[in-house]
C-alpha cells in the first residue's frame, strides 16, 4: 500500500501539480484488492485553486474525470503487476497480478521490519504495585499492556528499559505496619511461605486502614509512625523492632512481586521506590520557589493558568506527597538513561494529576515533559462485578486470575498445555481492548476456541506448524519444478496473501501508535483469513503446492511474530 501510495502521488504531481498525501486501503466492496479516494481530494484541490486564481472560463474536471486520467498516466508508467480501475464517484480499484502476490510472499521472508524508534532510548514505566500491599487484577493488566507495548518499541529499533514505580514509605506504609506491630505475628510470618506472608501482610494493611478511619488513638499512632519510617528508610536505620519490620517486610513485597511477574512473563531492570524518588522530589520543589509556592502551610503548585487545578508537593509536616516524589521520579529517570522518550501507563483517575505535575516541571525542565508521554487505562472488572479495593480488601488477586481462566482451560482436556494457554487467554484479552474504557473480563469467554480469543490464535498457529511437520515429513511442496506453479490463485489465496503483506504496515502503526489493541485486531483477522484458506485448498498436493507451503510457511512466521510482541506464548501442539 505504501509502494501504490508513492505511484499515486506522483502520477498527481505530475499531471497536475499539486502535492497530495494518497490514502490506500483494503478494497472491501470488491473491484480490486485496495482502493483510494486520492482522485477526489485532487479534484478538491482544483476547484480550490480555480477559485484562488479567479479562473472561472473553464470548470474543474469532476473526481471521476480525474480518476480516469490518473489510471490513463499509470498505465503508461507502471509496469503489468499492477491492474487499475475505476469506479464512481472516483475511487480509483487497484488489483495486483497473481505474479505479484507470488513474489511478494516469497519476499516477506526477507522483509525488513518497520523501526520508528531506531537509536532512541525510551523508558517504560509500568505496573508499579506498593509494597505492603497484594498484587490485584489492576496490576496484572497495566503490567501485560506494559510489556507489550515495551515489546512494540523494541521490535521498533529503541533501547527500552523497563521500570517500575512505587511506595515503600508513605500512610499506606505506616497503616500496615503499625497492624503488624499490633497483630505480634511477625516472628510466626518468617517461617511462612512467600504467597502467605504476602496475604499475611495485606490483611494488615486492611487491619492498619479501618484503625486509622476510625480517628482515635490509632490514628495519632499511625500518622507519627509515618515520619518514623520516612526517618527510617531515608537514613537506612536498620536497628530496633520498626525497622526489623519494615525492611523485612518490604524485601517480601519485592520478593513476591518479582515471583509473579517471572511467572507471567513480564520483567523489569529497575524498581524506584518512592523512598528513593522523595529526597531529590523534595529537594527539586524547594530549589524553584519561582514555581511551588507556600500556602498555609504547605508547598503548591497553581495549575489554574493553564486550565488545571492547585496540588500539594509538600505537606504542612514537611513531608513530600506523591506530586514531588513523581517530580523525584521523572529527574531520577533522567539522571539514569538520558532518554529520548519517556513513556508512563497509569490508571484514568491520576489523568489531572499527572497533568499537573507536568506542567510543573514544565516551568524550569520543558524537555522532559515533552518526552513524556502518559497513557492511561480504565479498570478492570470480573463479569457482573464492581470496582474493587485493596483498602477495603475486596478486590481480586493478580493469582486469583490466573487461577479462574486455568480452571477454565482445564475443560479444553488434559492433554492441552494449561499453563501457557491460561496465560495467552488473559494476555489476548487484556490487549484485544484499546487503553482508556474500563475493562470487563470474562475468564470463560476469554478461553474460547471459536471467538477472537489467545487459544482460539494459538491453536491457529499449532495448526500451521501441524500442517508444515507434515509437508516436511512428506517431502510435499518442495519441488515447485514438479508443481502447476502458474495456476490461478484462488480467492482465498490471494485473501490470505494480502492479509500476510499488510503486517509490516500494521505493526509500523502499532508501534507509533503505542498500540497493542491494533495488532491483536490484524492478527485475529489474519487467523480468520488462514482459516478460510485451510478449508478450501488443497495444501499437500494439486495445484499451486509450492505456493499454499509458502503461505503456510509465512502465515506461521507472521503470527509467532505477533505473538513475540504480544507476549503470548507459542505451543506447537494443542
Amino acid at each position: 500500500m505504501e509502494k501504490l501510495a508513492g505511484l499515486l502521488e506522483k502520477a498527481v504531481e505530475e499531471l497536475y501539480g499539486v502535492e497530495v498525501v494518497a490514502k490506500v486501503s483494503p478494497n472491501t466492496k470488491g473491484g480490486g484488492d485496495y482502493a483510494t479516494n486520492v482522485a477526489m481530494e485532487v479534484a478538491s484541490k482544483l476547484r480550490e485553486r480555480s477559485k484562488n486564481e479567479g479562473d472561472e472560463s473553464t470548470l474543474p474536471l469532476p473526481p471521476l474525470k480525474v480518476a480516469e486520467s490518473i489510471v490513463a498516466h499509470l498505465g503508461e508508467k507502471v509496469n503489468s503487476d499492477y491492474a487499475f480501475s475505476v469506479s464512481a464517484p472516483g475511487f480509483i480499484n487497484v488489483s495486483l497480478t497473481d505474479g505479484l502476490l507470488r513474489r511478494a510472499v516469497e519476499g516477506l521472508a526477507k522483509g525488513e521490519k518497520p523501526a520508528p524508534y531506531k537509536g532512541q532510548v525510551v523508558v517504560t514505566e509500568f505496573s508499579d504495585p506498593n509494597p505492603f500491599k497484594v498484587l490485584h487484577i489492576g496490576h496484572f493488566y497495566t503490567s501485560v499492556v506494559g510489556d507489550a507495548i515495551s515489546n512494540l518499541v523494541e521490535a521498533g529499533g529503541g533501547k527500552v528499559h523497563r521500570v517500575n514505580f512505587g511506595g515503600d514509605v508513605g500512610l499506606h506504609v505506616a497503616k500496615t505496619v503499625w497492624a503488624i506491630l499490633e497483630d505480634g505475628g511477625f516472628l510466626a510470618a518468617k517461617d511462612k511461605s512467600l504467597a502467605d506472608r504476602t496475604n499475611w501482610i495485606a490483611g494488615c494493611y486492611v487491619a492498619g486502614t479501618a484503625a486509622y478511619e476510625e480517628e482515635g488513638a490509632a490514628k495519632a499512632e499511625i500518622v507519627a509512625l509515618n515520619k518514623e519510617l520516612y526517618r527510617i528508610s531515608a537514613e537506612d536505620d536498620r536497628e530496633g523492632e520498626v525497622a526489623e519490620v519494615y525492611w523485612t517486610c518490604r524485601q517480601w513485597s519485592y520478593e513476591y512481586f518479582d515471583d509473579f511477574y517471572a511467572r507471567v512473563g513480564v520483567r523489569f531492570e529497575k524498581y524506584y521506590p518512592e523512598s528513593v524518588t522523595a529526597g531529590l522530589g523534595l529537594e527539586t520543589v524547594k530549589a524553584h520557589p519561582e514555581v511551588y509556592v507556600e500556602s498555609d502551610g504547605a508547598t503548591v503548585f497553581h495549575g489554574e493558568p493553564w486550565g488545571l487545578h492547585t496540588r500539594v508537593f509538600i505537606n504542612a509536616a514537611g513531608l513530600p506527597t506523591y506530586e514531588a516524589k513523581d517530580v523525584g521520579l521523572i529527574f531520577k529517570k533522567w539522571e539514569d538513561y538520558k532518554f529520548d522518550r519517556s513513556v508512563v501507563i497509569t490508571g484514568n483517575d491520576i489523568t489531572e494529576y499527572m497533568k499537573v505535575v507536568l506542567k510543573s516541571i514544565e516551568q524550569y525542565a520543558p524537555e522532559l515533559p515533552e518526552r513524556t508521554t502518559h497513557l492511561t487505562h480504565g479498570n478492570v472488572k470480573l463479569a457482573g462485578g464492581v470496582k474493587m479495593s485493596s483498602r477495603k480488601g475486596n478486590f481480586v488477586r493478580a493469582v486469583d486470575v490466573l487461577e479462574m481462566v486455568g480452571e477454565a482451560v482445564k475443560e479444553l482436556g488434559d492433554e492441552a498445555p494449561h499453563e501457557e494457554i491460561a496465560l495467552g487467554a488473559i494476555k489476548y484479552a487484556f490487549l484485544k481492548n484499546r487503553l482508556g474504557p474500563d475493562l470487563i473480563f470474562d475468564p470463560k469467554e476469554s478461553v474460547n476456541l471459536y471467538g477472537n480469543s489467545g487459544p482460539y490464535l494459538q491453536y491457529s498457529l499449532a495448526r500451521a506448524k501441524s500442517i508444515l511437520r507434515k509437508l516436511t515429513s512428506e517431502g510435499a511442496g518442495t519441488d515447485a519444478s514438479s508443481l502447476v506453479a502458474e495456476a490461478a490463485l484462488t480467492p482465498s489465496e490471494r485473501s490470505l496473501a494480502l492479509k500476510l503483506m499488510a503486517y509490516n504496515e500494521v505493526l509500523g502503526e502499532a508501534m507509533v501508535e503505542l498500540d497493542p489493541a491494533g495488532l491483536c485486531n490484524y492478527l485475529y483477522e489474519l487467523a480468520q483469513a488462514f482459516s478460510r484458506f485451510y478449508e478450501k485448498n488443497r495444501v499437500v498436493g494439486g495445484e499451486n503446492a509450492a505456493y499454499r507451503r509458502s503461505l503456510v510457511e509465512r502465515y506461521a512466521e507472521t503470527l509467532a511474530d505477533g505473538f513475540g510482541v504480544l507476549g503470548i506464548p507459542v505451543l506447537e501442539k494443542i
